[in-house]
């Protein structure tokens, strides 16, 4: 399974994802909703690759920084955390645990992009 994926946020995420399959011949392998019926986050295939897509929020609620990231998922997440801000990676948010199992954080490149890692795979 690749390790690196793509995340594009999207104002309607449920309309995003069946646009994507019906367009581009993706397939929804996960889709996680909200009480209220919403799509919170959704994993999208294409053969063996894979992309996730979000609303235009976080996971939080607060307003996404970019329209797209890339997410990486490693092993030791706080030891890769302590690895990037030693070597002076803009912290965007610092390591939590999130309400599906993940430990994440989130840093800026060098070009201001947002990388988020985490321990979640599809």
């Amino acid at each position: 399974m690749p390790d690196i994926y793509p995340v594009f946020r999207y104002p309607d995420a449920r309309a995003a994802a069946d646009w994507l399959c019906a367009a581009f011949g993706l397939r929804v392998h996960k889709m996680y909703e909200g009480s209220d019926g919403s799509v919170t986050h959704a994993v999208l295939a294409l053969d063996d690759a894979m992309i996730m897509i979000g609303p235009g929020r976080d996971s939080r609620g607060r307003p996404a920084d970019d329209d797209h990231v890339v997410y990486v998922a490693v092993d030791d997440l706080d030891a890769h955390h302590e690895r990037a801000r030693a070597a002076g990676a803009e912290i965007v948010q610092a390591p939590f645990d999130t309400d599906y199992g993940s430990r994440d954080y989130a840093a800026r490149d060098l070009a201001g992009n947002v990388w988020s890692f985490g321990t979640y795979r599809p």
